[in-house]
């Protein structure tokens, strides 16, 4: 029994001296910048290495990160250097690794992002988040933004989720300082800031938070739920959303949106009132509106709609043509009628304030189109609905005037 364990001492000792012997040759060879080399020897001596025991497999894992790191594949460097943190006796080397990895991760992320190449980025700007949550928090949204970029849409609702659901707001505070000698107001760094207050130099110190971006989150995950299709949880993340802001506007738009696509235009139209009532100045809202009421028919409400926003809006040029189209909407009834009509003299005599009532009709869109056309001579629709209504009501002149303006 005495000689087994003095064998099995002896070859725990001779086990032990070769894992230290490969990884030190190995780490010689990394140190040499041979990194192909360095890979190889580990690659070789793989087996042995990863079986020894955590004094040895800790470095053995950090040098595998570090070669990792040199060939930019970054989630095995990170795999790796989560084996070498177990052991405390390396956290000094597995903190700098960290710090290195960040940095590659991060810099490599924007470079993909300036080239366009979204997915990539986003990949690695969440790379950077998992390996430090708290620090790199902000890089998750970024991340966010990229897949949407990519229109990789359920890899971005995955990122704004997970912002979602530890309400991340993005708040950042803004530093103000204004200079003595022109009175202008400029934007300082933090550091800056606590420096220019000793100085005589500036003076109205302020500070502003930025906007908060939970907001404009739970609407994105909504409107990527509606691009998914999914509509019932684009409305239910639209609905969380506005608890969290009622009245945001983008908001409120984002809801009427999905319910215009859902068909339900009775609540877009409800939505559409409560947008106008936070942003009445807006021509887009009631032009919108008006579309929409026309679509229920509610004529005399839509062509409110479509002459409010002409006048806020005087260059709007599907304001008018809307508007045109509403009232010409009448024309059809009255030909109808006139074509029902017989020969009696009772029906000649209707036919003919019938026919004065579709000329009235005309008559009404010819400013209309007019001052469109003063907006813009090249609007083809609105020439050419005028020389049709010109050639209806007999005037030769505004018929070719708006030939030749088409030719």
């Amino acid at each position: 029994m005495k000689h087994f364990f003095t064998f099995l001492l002896t070859l725990v000792v001779t086990l032990g001296w070769a894992q230290k012997k490969e990884l030190k040759q190995a780490q010689k060879l990394y140190k040499s910048a041979k990194i192909s080399e360095a890979k190889a020897s580990l690659d070789a001596n793989q087996a042995l290495l990863e079986s020894a025991e955590l004094k040895y497999a800790a470095p053995y894992n950090l040098l595998r990160s570090q070669i990792s790191l040199a060939e930019e594949a970054y989630q095995a460097s990170y795999d790796y250097l989560q084996l070498a943190q177990k052991s405390s006796g390396l956290s000094s080397k597995t903190d700098e690794q960290k710090r290195l990895l960040i940095s590659a991760v991060i810099n490599t992320a924007i470079e993909q992002s300036e080239n366009k190449e979204f997915v990539a980025s986003a990949e690695n700007l969440y790379l950077s988040y998992v390996i430090d949550p708290v620090a790199n928090l902000d890089y998750l949204y970024y991340a966010a933004s990229n897949a949407v970029n990519a229109s990789e849409y359920k890899l971005s609702l995955k990122y704004y989720q997970i912002l979602k659901d530890i309400k991340y707001t993005g708040i950042t505070v803004k530093h103000y300082v204004t200079e003595v000698a022109n009175n202008t107001e400029i934007e300082v760094s933090a550091s800056e800031y606590s420096i220019y207050q000793k100085s005589k130099d500036y003076t109205n110190f302020r500070t502003e938070d930025t906007e908060s971006k939970f907001p404009e989150i739970v609407k994105n995950i909504a409107l990527i739920y509606n691009q998914l299709g999914e509509k019932e949880k684009a409305i239910a993340a639209v609905k969380d959303a506005r608890a969290e802001s009622p009245n945001d506007l983008g908001l409120i738009l984002t809801e009427a949106n999905i319910y215009i696509e859902l068909g339900e235009k009775e609540k877009f139209k409800t939505l559409m009132g409560e947008a106008i009532a936070q942003d009445p100045e807006n021509a887009n809202l009631y032009y919108n509106l008006g579309v929409v009421t026309a679509d229920l028919g509610d004529k005399e409400n839509a062509r409110a709609y479509y002459e409010k926003a002409i006048e806020l809006d005087p260059s709007m040029e599907n304001g008018y043509l809307n508007l045109v189209a509403l009232i010409l909407e009448d024309e059809t009834s009255i030909v109808e009628e006139m074509n029902s009509l017989g020969n009696s003299r009772a029906d000649n005599a209707k036919y003919d304030i019938l026919k004065e009532k579709r000329e009235s009709v005309y008559s009404e869109c010819v400013p209309i189109l007019k001052k469109l056309m003063s907006i813009s001579d090249s609007n083809q629709e609105a020439a050419r609905t005028l020389m049709n209504i010109y050639a209806t009501l007999g005037n030769n002149e505004g018929f070719m005037e708006m030939k030749k303006l088409l030719e």
